[in-house]
């Protein structure tokens, strides 16, 4: 077991990604679906997707799966198997290369994955070790092949996970598919990353996959959330599972619950949608800006939230900004993008509509300000648009501390929460700052304990170090870098 107290954080390629992995009883080919579930996942990752059957090397490509829709034809012949894994990447670290595209493979076992392994250069020496850069390492790969000399050793995947489980230091959910055709899936035991599971009674296909809206893709109907610790094995015998390890309390990030999941997808019993439009019931008793003639979501995720902001103070909600979906970049999430160049290009297809915010005070309600850099444009356009007065409240905390299980704030120094003020109790300074550094009138943070009764769960199963800095949860207290050695930009 390794010492919780980790002082010399090495992180290297981590993702907070979409995997699934899928098997049919009655031996239907599984490639149309996987392919759809990961469509429906493409909020997680816009990087690159692929897919591993057995006895075959992965296919792996680089951009969205809508954008190989040509090649489905021959990816579902090509690959035809009643048993898959698949995974839709975005990158926390290193380069957008089809080198650290997943489905991985690693002698006969193929692996995708969704977290953070923060401890990867210790557990590559495990490995035999090796120099790594921010380019080419993968955190993925290290623990796959450490799994797989267990797995040797063992030859009991409950427990070899649990041997690597007390090996690793992070947030992971794996699926791995052996070349005998087995699925299994493993969820860490703190819970960071979400993970369900589903059945497709029409071809009798069980489905494990990151958000239960990809279920809802294919026709499959959501069984339950795989239990943070629990391995499910899926095989020719049927469903199995097991624990192989237990921890309390949970970590269910609460990122999550404000901006990546899919508002459709059903999360510890929680929906999504219903959460986000509480989040903003909740904002408006904290933030009662009565005085506001408008209130207008920052497109997409903050819609629930706005709807539920307005309502509760019975202000008029409108759709003041508006996505260019025919724009090269129109449809994709601007946070996720690994480069600040195609930040910028997404948010400047965000679109003001004049009749709306002209010579009215609008509050925009947003999930998170990260680096600041949307947020200013989207105000400066509102501006350039007509409007008097511009408020934003925000439904996340402030974020001050990079993210060592699977989310894109991997360095301290590029937050602008940070930049203005580090210390919790100067919420007010850093909301008069930030709103200076962005061009708002006025900005309104949620705090942890608010946002966790919105959310509907108890503040201690949920993971804040983002905005706390507590990083007990991971068991690490981690040495902050630049994003150039983060990421090698």
């Amino acid at each position: 077991m390794l010492n919780l107290l980790y002082l010399g954080v090495e992180m290297l390629v981590h993702e907070n990604c979409g995997v699934i992995g899928i098997f049919s009883l009655d031996g239907h080919n599984v490639i149309p679906f996987v392919i759809d579930s990961l469509r429906a996942l493409q909020h997680r990752g816009q990087e690159a997707w692929g897919i591993a059957v057995p006895g075959k090397p992965p296919f792996r490509t680089l951009g969205l799966v809508s954008s190989a829709a040509s090649d489905f034809p021959m990816v579902t012949k090509k690959y035809k198997s009643h048993t898959a894994i698949g995974h839709v990447r975005y990158s926390t670290l290193g380069k957008s290369t089809i080198e650290n595209a997943q489905p991985l493979r690693v002698k006969d076992l193929c692996v995708a994955h969704n977290g953070t392994i923060a401890n990867v250069e210790e557990l590559s020496g495990m490995v035999g070790g090796c120099t790594f850069t921010p380019q080419t390492m993968s955190d993925t790969l290290v623990a796959a092949q450490r799994l797989v000399m267990h797995l040797a050793d063992k030859e009991d995947m409950a427990e070899a996970m649990h041997i690597l489980k007390g090996e690793m230091v992070g947030s992971f959910c794996f699926t791995f598919l052996t070349d005998e055709g087995s699925v299994y899936a493993a969820r860490d035991t703190r819970g960071f990353r979400p993970l369900v599971l589903g059945y497709h009674r029409e071809t009798n296909t069980y489905i494990v996959v990151s958000e239960s809206c990809a279920l809802a893709a294919v026709g499959a109907q959501l069984i339950r959330d795989v239990e943070p610790g629990e391995l499910l094995k899926i095989s020719k015998g049927g469903l199995t599972s097991q624990h192989f390890a237990n921890e309390r309390p949970h970590a269910h990030c609460a990122f999550e619950y404000t901006y990546f999941a899919h508002p459709s997808s059903i999360m510890e019993g929680i929906n999504i949608y219903g959460a986000r439009k509480r989040i903003g019931q909740f904002l408006a008793k904290k933030f009662p800006l009565t005085n506001a003639d408008v209130v207008v979501p920052v497109p997409d995720s903050a819609r629930p939230a706005a709807l539920g902001y307005a309502q509760e103070l019975g202000l008029s909600f409108e759709e003041g900004l508006l996505k260019d979906r025919y724009s090269k970049k129109g449809s994709m999430r601007s946070f996720i993008e690994p480069y600040q160049n195609n930040r910028l290009e997404i948010n400047k297809g965000i679109i003001p509509i004049p009749e709306v915010v002209e010579h009215k005070h609008v509050v925009i309600v947003d999930d998170s300000i990260v680096r600041g850099t949307s947020s200013a444009e989207i105000i400066r356009t509102l501006r350039m648009a007509g409007a008097k007065r511009v408020s934003l409240v925000v439904t996340y905390p402030p974020i001050r501390y990079p993210c060592y299980a699977g989310i894109d704030f991997p360095s301290q120094d590029e937050l602008i929460a940070y930049q203005h003020d580090t210390t919790e109790e100067s919420s007010n300074k850093i909301e008069s700052h930030v709103a200076q550094a962005i061009g708002a009138d006025y900005v309104g943070y949620n705090d942890t304990t608010n946002l966790a009764k919105a959310i509907g769960m108890p503040e201690e199963e949920l993971c804040f170090t983002c905005s706390t800095g507590n990083y007990a949860s991971l068991g690490i207290r981690p040495v902050f870098k630049s994003r150039i050695q983060m990421k090698g930009e």
